[in-house]
C-alpha cells in the first residue's frame, strides 16, 4: 500500500496564499544595513497554484514563468535547488506556477510560491525535514518566506522573521490592485520613508495603533495608487499592504465586498478574499498521505 502511495504521488499541486500586512512599522536598521520591522501577517483564502512533478534526473526545470524573470532569479527555482544542496537530494522536479496574485503588489506572491516548493518538495523527495528547518532555509530565499513556511497568521519583528502565531477573526477584505509595480527595493532606500517607529503591542495594536509606513511614500510616488486609496476609502479603512501597490479595506462579508467591486473602475483588477489564521496551504498539506521509503 506505501509503494502505492509513493508511486501516485509523483504530481502535486499545492496553494501557494497571497498574505497581508495589517500593519507595517519600521522601528530600526541593523549594522549590516537590514530594516527592523513590526507587523502583522494574515492570510488569505487567494492563492497562486504550483503543481510539482518529480523527475529522476536530478533536474530542476520550470516549463512556464514569468517572462521578465529569469529562471535562475526565479525563486522557485531557487528553493527547489536549496533544498537539493542541504538534503542531498538526486531527484529533480519540474515546477508550474500558475500566477494570480500580482507581482509588485506587496500580497507576497513571490516568497509564497517559494514555501510552497520547499514545502512541496520536502513532501515529494521526502527529505524529512521540520517547519523549523524550512523556515530556516527560507530565509535565506528572503525575509516574507518563513511565515509562509509556517503557514500560520503571526505577530512578525526583527526582519520578518521572528514569528509569533495569533488567532485572527476570519475576516473578509476587497483588496484592489491598480495595475502598477511597485519595486521594494526603491521604497526602502526612499529618504521619505519612516524608519523609527516606536515598537507597538499586539494590544495596542488591537486598539487602534499601526500604520503602513510605506502608505505615504508610494502614494507620493504612485497616483494611481493613491487614487485607488482615495476610492476604496469611501467604502472601507483602505490600507496599503506590504511595501507594494495593492491596498486592502476590510468589509462584513463576501456580498457586502461583491457589492463594492461591481463599482471598481475598470483600469483596476480587485477581488474578494477571506482572512484565515492558518494557510490555505498548511489546510492542504494536513490532508496529504504519509510516504514512506
Amino acid at each position: 500500500m506505501a509503494n502505492a502511495v509513493l508511486m501516485a504521488m509523483q504530481t502535486l499541486t499545492l496553494p501557494a496564499p497571497a498574505k497581508l500586512n495589517l500593519f507595517l512599522h519600521i522601528t530600526g536598521r541593523r549594522t549590516d544595513g537590514y530594516h527592523l520591522l513590526q507587523t502583522l501577517f494574515v492570510f488569505l483564502d487567494f492563492a497562486d497554484e504550483i503543481t510539482l512533478t518529480v523527475r529522476e534526473d536530478g533536474a530542476i526545470s520550470r516549463p512556464t514563468g514569468a517572462a521578465d524573470v529569469p529562471a535562475e532569479a526565479d525563486l522557485t527555482v531557487r528553493a527547489a535547488r536549496l533544498l537539493q544542496q542541504v538534503t542531498g537530494c538526486r531527484r529533480g522536479a519540474d515546477i508550474q506556477v500558475h500566477k494570480r496574485i500580482p507581482m509588485g503588489g506587496g500580497l507576497g506572491g513571490g516568497s509564497s510560491d517559494a514555501a510552497t516548493v520547499l514545502q512541496g518538495l520536502n513532501y515529494l523527495w521526502q527529505c524529512g525535514l521540520s517547519d523549523d528547518a524550512l523556515a530556516a532555509l527560507g530565509l535565506r530565499l528572503g525575509a516574507d518566506v518563513p511565515v509562509f513556511v509556517r503557514g500560520q497568521a503571526a505577530w512578525a519583528e526583527g526582519v520578518g522573521e521572528q514569528l509569533t502565531p495569533v488567532a485572527v477573526p476570519d475576516s473578509w477584505y476587497v483588496v484592489i490592485h491598480p495595475q502598477v509595480h511597485v519595486p521594494t527595493a526603491e521604497l526602502f532606500s526612499s529618504p521619505d520613508l519612516t524608519r523609527n517607529c516606536p515598537a507597538i503591542t499586539l494590544a495596542t495594536f488591537h486598539g487602534g495603533a499601526g500604520i503602513n509606513v510605506f502608505q505615504p511614500v508610494v502614494e507620493k510616488r504612485y497616483p494611481e495608487v493613491a487614487e485607488a486609496i482615495s476610492w476604496l476609502s469611501r467604502y472601507s479603512n483602505a490600507r496599503l499592504t506590504g511595501s507594494g501597490s495593492c491596498l486592502f479595506g476590510s468589509v462584513n462579508s463576501r456580498h457586502e465586498g461583491e457589492t463594492i467591486l461591481k463599482s471598481l473602475p475598470d483600469k483596476w483588477f480587485g477581488f474578494i478574499a477571506q482572512g484565515v489564521s492558518l494557510s490555505p496551504l498548511q489546510q492542504k498539506l494536513a490532508t496529504l498521505p504519509t510516504l514512506y521509503n
